[in-house]
């Protein structure tokens, strides 16, 4: 069966976000159909609104309204210290610990060789410039994922930012609370044996 044009286009548009298959798509616009118009309308501008209304802070490249964001403009914050992370909701989970009191730097992304990503295609650059400019860093913490492009990540800001004199550290991976030794895997107990502390 064929759905009119103007569902057909509400599937298709659910479809292109990320993890939603076409079923999903599918029950996602049916449900959107027996919404209010009330509600559809505010879903709509709250869609327009955040995609109007928010940016990139011209500093660290965390989303945000206002530029620079609201991290950067806090004379309260650590500034000997940046925390690199891949994307905003990476900023937004450390956020919530509420352990952490430095700023941020948002790549945007990964070096990826398969993917064809490199330096030059994440925000990199205004790293660098970040660290010329500001002498009072100290510490450069890598909080890329533990993964294949991660490890990359990590390394190539390593071999960039080590020769500045600036410290360069690594988030500590390996056994989360409550998991078994037995069911992990090699490179989560490599990391956790590194990363081990004193006791």
């Amino acid at each position: 069966m064929q759905y009119p044009e103007p569902l057909a286009k509400l599937i298709e548009s659910y479809a292109k976000l990320p993890g939603i298959g076409n079923k999903t798509a599918t029950r996602l616009a049916f449900y959107t159909l027996s919404m209010s118009d009330d509600d559809v309308t505010n879903f709509a501008q709250s869609l327009l609104s955040a995609k109007r209304d928010l940016h990139y802070c011209s500093i660290c490249g965390n989303i945000t309204e206002d530029d620079p964001c609201s991290i950067c403009q806090d004379k309260s914050r650590d500034r000997s210290q940046i925390l690199v992370v891949e994307d905003t909701q990476d900023v937004m989970a450390m956020e919530r610990m509420q352990e952490y009191h430095g700023l941020y730097h948002v790549l945007h992304g990964v070096i990826s060789p398969v993917d064809g990503t490199g330096p030059d295609d994440i925000n990199l650059a205004s790293l660098v410039k970040r660290l010329q400019q500001h002498k009072e860093v100290k510490e450069v913490i890598v909080a890329t994922n533990a993964s294949s492009d991660g490890e990359v990540t990590a390394q190539y800001l390593a071999k960039l930012i080590k020769p500045a004199g600036i410290k360069v550290t690594r988030l500590a991976h390996g056994l989360s609370v409550g998991s078994d030794i037995d069911y992990t895997d090699k490179m989560t107990l490599y990391r956790a044996v590194e990363g081990r502390t004193e006791m």
